[in-house]
């Protein structure tokens, strides 16, 4: 396992185009997620250059992980259905298939779950996983999101566990 300090978090640079073009391309991670076709390097870079980092003015955010000996990206986290009155927002996760199963998920998350608390104010944090998926389960589970129910063919693949953290 690796330590609290191991990884960081940083906003997407234009660097982070041909990472972020195999992470979102990667048919396998898709039924996971709300994607359902490819997209093309100049999506990506509209987005990377749309986007201000402001997560009160974009609704979303995106942050890179980064681990602290190197500042090549091992994944993303994202921040969107921001609801600013309610201070909640959806989370999902994504770590890089050669980065997986060492605890990267979990500090991410719990980074997350810090840098919401103390610096955005959210008092909550949800996310749908699929039953399926047990290590992103396990990830978030470990990082403090509690089961609060099963959702029924809340995708194609199957159903969907609802966690949340209250921060």
């Amino acid at each position: 396992m690796i330590d609290e300090g191991y990884i960081h978090l940083r906003k997407v640079e234009p660097d982070d185009l041909p990472v972020l073009y195999a992470w979102e391309n990667d048919a396998d991670a898709w039924p996971d997620g709300s994607t359902h076709n490819p997209l093309s390097q100049e999506d990506l870079r509209n987005y990377i250059m749309q986007t201000t980092g402001d997560i009160y003015r974009d609704g979303q955010l995106r942050l890179m992980i980064c681990t602290t000996d190197a500042e090549e990206p091992v994944g993303c986290v994202d921040l969107y259905d921001v609801d600013v009155r309610n201070r909640k927002a959806a989370v999902a996760i994504y770590v890089a298939k050669e980065c997986r199963n060492n605890g990267i998920a979990r500090l991410t998350l719990k980074q997350t779950i810090l840098y919401v608390s103390r610096i955005l104010h959210f008092r909550m944090l949800y996310a749908f996983v699929r039953n399926t998926n047990a290590s992103s389960l396990k990830a978030f589970q470990n990082a403090g999101f509690q089961p609060v129910c099963s959702v029924p063919n809340w995708t194609l693949e199957g159903d969907a566990s609802l966690l949340i953290s209250i921060v």
